[in-house]
């Protein structure tokens, strides 16, 4: 048997401070490393950067996101690098960065240069500047939403190209059925006395305007008189520049009677406690998301989720639980699904495909298709 070739592989995004796609940076490379591989980072830096280095990549400081005439001069800086450390692969996920590397590699020999991957994360603006994120030799897409924007929008993709990889939950992380600790359930009920002894029906979603909250207002409104023992809890942070609409929403429940039945918690690092102390998790966002990993990481957990029936969420439900998909802005229905399921949960189905495990496993296949095929050369 022929030793599996040791690869070296440069990821390229704006910083590293938090997020999906930051995290998923993170994933592949902890999955580089445990597979014998050399995992490179770039880019500004920020809190990630200690995980990063812990689980064994490496990281290059570089402001590549800088939206600055001076970032260009990075395209010479960044082949000459490739060209030293005899990168493999080059991958890159966010439209500035994506340029920068895509005028390096496109300069260099394509005998022995990097190959170049790209994934887009999202619904970008179309524009001759997106289209970057379509010029990688392979193109990873993470939803079957992003896969027909990327072919609707930039006609001239080769569809073979593309590839599906779905981003994943550890199941290790989100156990299914998992409890909070007496401590925690001590500490969030000191909090939060109004929640004690109530079904609680859960919005994680920042505030703005397209997440969906002004729609679990109404809900709770229409559910209030059958339900007098549901709280809904929205979970997610206020960006500075949003606190007008915040005092918004909380007009709006006090106009509609449910002020005292409405918790903004704010910004939790524990959402997985949070999620699996509610009966429902929702997903109301008005306009698709790219993947919506936050749905999924209830499903995981084993608590049951409603949300709109579009973009990346919508394929989950349709997946793990189909009964969970609404039509997008239909409140009556998702008043009435709510109080069905808070009467008679269904059974979240234990295990999906959607695993951290598959994710890396599909990303590093795809390193290794493209590397073997540049045969046997040295960089």
């Amino acid at each position: 048997m022929v030793p599996e070739r040791k690869l070296t592989v440069v990821q390229v995004l704006p910083a590293l401070e938090s997020g999906g796609v930051e995290r998923g940076t993170l994933e592949v490379g902890r999955c580089l490393v445990e597979h014998g591989h050399r995992s490179i980072v770039v880019s500004a830096g920020g809190r990630l950067v200690e995980q990063l280095q812990r689980e064994g990549s490496e990281h290059v400081a570089w402001e590549i996101g800088r939206k600055s005439l001076w970032t260009l001069r990075l395209i010479p800086r960044l082949r000459r690098f490739l060209r030293e450390n005899q990168v493999d692969i080059l991958h890159v996920r966010s439209r500035l960065p994506a340029w920068i590397a895509y005028l390096a590699w496109r300069g260099m020999d394509p005998r022995t240069r990097p190959h170049f991957v790209t994934t887009v994360h999202g619904p970008y603006s179309v524009n001759a500047y997106s289209a970057v994120m379509a010029k990688g030799e392979r193109v990873i897409v993470i939803s079957e939403m992003i896969r027909d924007y990327v072919l609707r929008n930039y006609p001239g993709t080769d569809p073979a190209k593309l590839h599906l990889i779905y981003r994943g939950v550890s199941p290790d992380e989100f156990p299914y059925g998992y409890r909070p600790s007496d401590e925690w359930l001590d500490h969030w009920y000191r909090d939060f006395p109004q929640t004690r002894g109530k079904r609680l029906i859960t919005l994680p979603a920042r505030i703005t305007r397209w997440k969906g909250q002004e729609d679990f207002i109404e809900l709770l409104a229409r559910i209030k008189d059958a339900l007098p023992d549901v709280h809904g809890l929205i979970v997610g942070e206020t960006k500075p520049g949003k606190e007008s609409f915040l005092d918004e929403l909380k007009a709006r429940a006090a106009a509609l009677g449910v002020a005292d039945r409405i918790t903004f918690a704010g910004h939790r690092s524990d959402l997985r406690e949070v999620m699996a102390i509610s009966n429902i998790v929702l997903s109301l966002s008005r306009e698709p998301e790219a993947f919506g990993r936050v749905s999924l990481e209830a499903l995981s957990l084993g608590i049951p989720v409603i949300g709109y029936d579009h973009g990346g969420v919508g394929e989950q439900l349709r997946a793990i639980l189909p009964a969970g998909g609404v039509v997008p802005g239909d409140i009556g229905t998702l008043a009435e699904r709510v109080r069905a399921w808070l009467d008679s949960p269904p059974q979240v189905p234990a295990g999906h495909a959607y695993t951290l495990q598959n994710m890396q496993a599909a990303t590093l296949s795809i390193y290794r298709q493209l590397a073997d095929r540049a045969g046997d050369h040295e960089h």
